[in-house]
């Protein structure tokens, strides 16, 4: 239940709203959202001017996607879409940035760890958009969206903006934009991890999956004295977390997901966990 129980929440929030969401999950995961959204009599959403859509997807091993669509204009009736193969875990991927999911065991069922790949980062030089009179806004976004695309350098760039004299509207070539007030740096890499047992074989492909990280967020839920009720209950303890975040080499490591059992202090959690990231004990082998 604690893996689902938010949905409710998002759907109330998002309903009449111009936009849609899309959702991801293990096998099965495409007949439980139908079933959350069967829970509910949907007598009126029909007539909301929004069609508010709902794309659920569900991974089968690391390399087929089940894909299912649910509108509201259609009282959140099931439409089958077609299914469609992936390599790596590939979820979504556009110019700007790609998410990958890999399957974890978890008891006997599967969890999906995500990592969020964006692609080469782009900053603006806000000092050389001054020296050259130019206005921040949505002209902005667009430029990087030129960039990213690959257009080429001579393409045409209009920014319109108002002074004190009036309206203004220049045209520039993209390259000189480029050149002049973009900064290109490596895209970052974050990872979110949790529910899973520490078998071999997880902390073996959970460390491949968030090497190099810039900010992973990972399950901690059992301090490492209660190592034998971590086993039972399939999670991590924060020494085994921490192990995973030296391991893989990430720049900044989240610990969360502590049990209720720890709640009055969480202090020896993050130690533990720190502890094990600085190598203050035995840890795993990259």
């Amino acid at each position: 239940m604690d893996h689902f129980a938010g949905f409710d929440h998002l759907l109330r929030v998002c309903l009449g709203r111009d936009t849609g969401v899309r959702l991801y999950g293990p096998a099965n995961f495409i007949s439980q959202v139908e079933h959350k959204l069967a829970a509910y009599t949907w007598n009126l959403v029909q007539n909301y001017a929004t069609n508010f859509n709902i794309e659920a997807f569900e991974l089968h091993g690391e390399t087929h996607l089940r894909h299912a669509r649910f509108r509201s204009q259609a009282q959140f009736r099931r439409e089958d879409l077609p299914d469609f193969d992936t390599e790596g875990g590939l979820l979504l991927e556009d110019e700007q940035f790609r998410v990958r999911a890999l399957p974890l065991e978890h008891h006997d069922i599967v969890s999906l760890a995500f990592a969020f790949e964006e692609r080469t980062h782009i900053n603006v030089w806000k000092n050389r958009l001054e020296a050259r009179q130019l206005p921040s806004g949505p002209w902005l976004t667009e430029l990087k969206k030129l960039v990213r695309a690959g257009k080429p350098d001579d393409t045409p760039v209009h920014v319109r903006w108002r002074t004190r004299e009036g309206s203004r509207e220049e045209t520039f070539a993209l390259g000189d934009l480029k050149r002049d007030v973009l900064e290109f740096v490596r895209g970052q890499k974050l990872c979110y991890v949790t529910d899973l047992s520490a078998s071999e074989r997880n902390l073996a492909r959970v460390c491949s999956f968030v090497k190099g990280a810039d900010l992973l967020f990972i399950e901690a839920v059992f301090l490492d004295a209660d190592r034998d009720l971590a086993e039972r209950k399939a999670h991590l303890t924060a020494r085994q977390a921490g192990e995973i975040a030296r391991a893989a080499g990430v720049r900044h490591a989240e610990p969360f997901h502590f049990s209720s059992r720890y709640r009055s202090n969480e202090a020896p959690h993050r130690s533990e966990f720190v502890g094990a990231w600085r190598g203050e004990g035995a840890a795993l082998q990259d």
